[in-house]
């Protein structure tokens, strides 16, 4: 069983929860982008931004990866985006976890402020797909290893 680790350095226990989704099966660059949007809400904010998100009700601003994305008119401040809605659902997933970890802590969910939100690289799943003439070209799928770290504000 492989032991991972967080990316966030000077975790304390009594003040901070953390929950972490490992290998999903979700785009690298959406899940990127939604870890950006959601840095910095409380966690009930971001539980209701990430359903408008799955249910298509509110884009996510791709603002590293925009080559080949759509401009979407709900955006304000920046024009391309997306609905990434399987990887809404996965990291929705993720920050239910959060918000159970908050309860068994203790601490007030709807106090809680996500302080910390990545997503990086994991595994890679190689697959091949034949091609014509006994030739094969890859079809690689990244797994996203998603971390959310949060503390209770003052």
């Amino acid at each position: 069983m492989p032991q991972f680790a967080y990316t966030f350095e000077g975790y304390d226990p009594a003040i901070h929860v953390r929950a972490s989704g490992r290998e999903l099966n979700i785009s690298p660059k959406a899940a990127r982008e939604i870890c950006n949007e959601v840095k910095g809400m409380t966690l009930s904010k971001a539980i209701s931004f990430i359903e408008k998100v799955e249910t298509m009700d509110a884009p996510v601003a791709f603002r590293r990866f925009k080559l080949k994305v759509g401009h979407r008119s709900e955006l304000v401040g920046f024009p391309t985006g997306s609905y990434p809605v399987k990887a809404a659902g996965r990291i929705l997933g993720v920050l239910q976890n959060l918000r159970g970890n908050c309860e068994f802590k203790g601490l007030d969910p709807e106090r809680v402020r996500l302080i910390h939100a990545s997503a990086k690289a994991g595994r890679v799943v190689k697959d091949y797909v034949s091609r014509a003439h006994g030739r094969s070209s890859p079809n690689f799928h990244v797994l996203v290893h998603v971390e959310f770290v949060a503390r209770e504000a003052q």
